[in-house]
């Protein structure tokens, strides 16, 4: 349900924006567009560590359910959105932030109850099939977004009610606590400290993203500079803290666990590599390849969701496949191998034409899903199999805020890397397409001054952006109706970005591939496998696991 409520907002944004009469691509109001995307990822990351330290404390099946029921409360205050324009953008992301608290209620304590149920043999092959639901949950809504959107923009969140309510009444009912309960008081400070320093970081990639003071991003602006910095003193602090209270939200002892350390810093390696891949490919899908290829722009949602399955099924082969093995042979060959595999699949897509052909597209994204399911599920269960029972909702909140705050940093570099490939050729090639086409030349300068964010986001939501950026300027209707059907059709704005575009994806994939790469590296010395001696089965070679 979380997942497929995650995707199915992306690809009906048009229509909600639409429904609640606010039009994203206006300047002042990129704003409500980044937040609905990117603030549920926040509220996650924030939280999830404290929900599951919670969960420890007084029951990760309590939380979980509670998590469902604000999930579901949440969910039916989004459907019944009662305003317009700027305040019914406000209250969609009030709630949206209400539905991330909910979400992370769910995804700090489900992979520790998981944990709790099965015997550290069979626990690789479960979290792979929960890691399997979540993922065919996102690209289904990618799918189903696209069909509702087209009827209503409110049944994009009211098909998640439905789920909610029975999900509420089955967890109470069939849910049972079989998890090590350590009662403790609330590391109050320790809490703030943590939710402060990470808020502030997160806020400011967003923000960082916009433009701010003529500057085609914000990370010249005083608050995201201010956020940055003040985030990572914060952090320290509440480091600093965590070594000195009785009972700490995070005991960093866990990171004295080799199998644990090099487990989560190679999920945030791969987060920051593939967190912002799925934005990169509807972006090429949506405002290049699918409009060269005939369909309209207002289509290209739907069709880049259906275009994106190939990664779907990769990771569905092999993300229970991989659980599976790594119960018998350990996490290290597979979580490896995996990354190993995206880094190389990164080159495929720089080395793709823009103008690909889909069977070469398709086989590159496929052995990418691939190789993130092989990297999946063994290296989460590497995680909690190294720490003690009585800290496995913390562990897994530990996992969830690495990679929600890896997905989340990944977006900010990946859009900010783009822009400043595109900044550097875009104006110049848009100028002379729009002059070649009888746009007036301040009105060509005007246009191709605008910051390519505009652009980027036009496409990413299914709108012609020359069109939108034609009709901003008012240079529409003046122009003689041959020339103004060229410059709207499907194929002018593809094939003129098309050079810069390609240009902005080798520095961006540049970097995923040196993500992939650390990572895999990391992985490599996580050593042997290893099993917390107070875990159901005795630890295997545990000198090699605690360093």
């Amino acid at each position: 349900m979380a997942s497929i409520n995650a995707s199915i907002v992306l690809i009906s944004l048009p229509a909600i924006f639409k429904g609640i009469r606010l039009d994203p691509l206006t300047p002042a109001n990129v704003s409500y567009l980044l937040w609905l995307l990117m603030g549920y990822l926040l509220v996650a990351a924030v939280l999830v560590v404290s929900l599951g330290r919670l969960g420890d404390i007084y029951g990760r099946v309590r939380i979980f359910n509670a998590g469902f029921l604000v999930f579901s409360l949440a969910s039916v205050a989004l459907a019944f959105d009662p305003m317009r324009g700027g305040d019914g953008g406000v209250w969609l992301i009030v709630w949206r932030l209400v539905q991330g608290v909910g979400g992370a209620m769910l995804s700090a304590n489900a992979v520790a109850i998981i944990t709790d149920a099965f015997p550290a043999g069979e626990r690789g092959m479960a979290i792979g099939i929960a890691q399997v639901a979540a993922l065919a949950g996102q690209f289904l809504g990618l799918v189903v977004g696209g069909a509702l959107a087209v009827a209503n923009w409110r049944l994009v969140f009211f098909v998640s009610v439905p789920f909610g309510v029975a999900g509420t009444i089955w967890s109470y009912v069939g849910l049972r606590e079989v998890g090590i309960r350590t009662p403790a008081s609330i590391d109050w400070l320790g809490n703030a400290a943590f939710a402060i320093g990470l808020t502030a970081m997160l806020a400011a990639i967003t923000y960082g993203i916009q433009p701010y003071g003529g500057h085609t991003m914000g990370w010249t602006n005083p608050m995201v500079v201010v956020g940055l910095a003040g985030g990572v003193g914060v952090l320290a602090v509440f480091a600093w803290v965590e070594r000195r209270v009785a009972q700490p939200m995070v005991s960093l002892s866990l990171f004295r666990i080799r199998a644990f350390w090099t487990s989560q810093a190679a999920n945030l390696l791969s987060a920051i590599a593939r967190g912002g891949l799925q934005f990169m490919l509807i972006i090429w899908l949506q405002g290049i390849w699918l409009p060269l290829h005939g369909y309209r722009y207002e289509d290209t949602p739907l069709w880049a969701g259906i275009y994106l399955l190939p990664l779907t099924l990769g990771f569905l082969i092999a993300g229970p496949l991989a659980g599976r093995l790594s119960d018998r042979y350990g996490a290290r060959p597979f979580s490896t191998g995996g990354l190993v595999i995206m880094a190389a699949t990164f080159a495929g897509l720089v080395a793709l034409p823009v103008n690909f052909p889909f069977w070469l597209f398709a086989l590159v994204i496929f052995l990418n899903g691939l190789g993130s399911g092989l990297f999946g599920a063994p290296n989460v269960t590497a995680a909690m199999n190294a720490v003690p029972a009585s800290q496995r909702g913390s562990a897994g909140g530990i996992n969830s805020t690495f990679q929600n705050s890896g997905m989340v940093l990944s977006v900010g570099i990946f859009f900010s890397l783009m822009i400043v490939g595109l900044s550097s050729a875009l104006p110049h090639t848009l100028f002379a397409g729009l002059a070649s086409h009888g746009v007036p030349a301040d009105a060509a300068h005007r246009i191709a001054g605008l910051p390519p964010v505009g652009s980027l986001f036009a496409a990413f939501l299914g709108y012609n952006p020359i069109e939108t950026l034609l009709r901003q300027t008012h240079v529409l209707a003046s122009l003689p109706p041959g020339q103004a059907q060229a410059l709207t059709g499907p194929h002018f704005f593809a094939d003129l970005i098309s050079g810069p575009f390609h240009h902005g994806l080798v520095v961006v994939f540049g970097l995923a591939i040196t993500m992939a790469m650390l990572g895999a590296v990391v992985s490599a010395l996580r050593g042997e496998r290893y099993v917390h001696s107070d875990s159901a089965v005795t630890p295997a070679r545990r000198g090699a696991g605690r360093r």
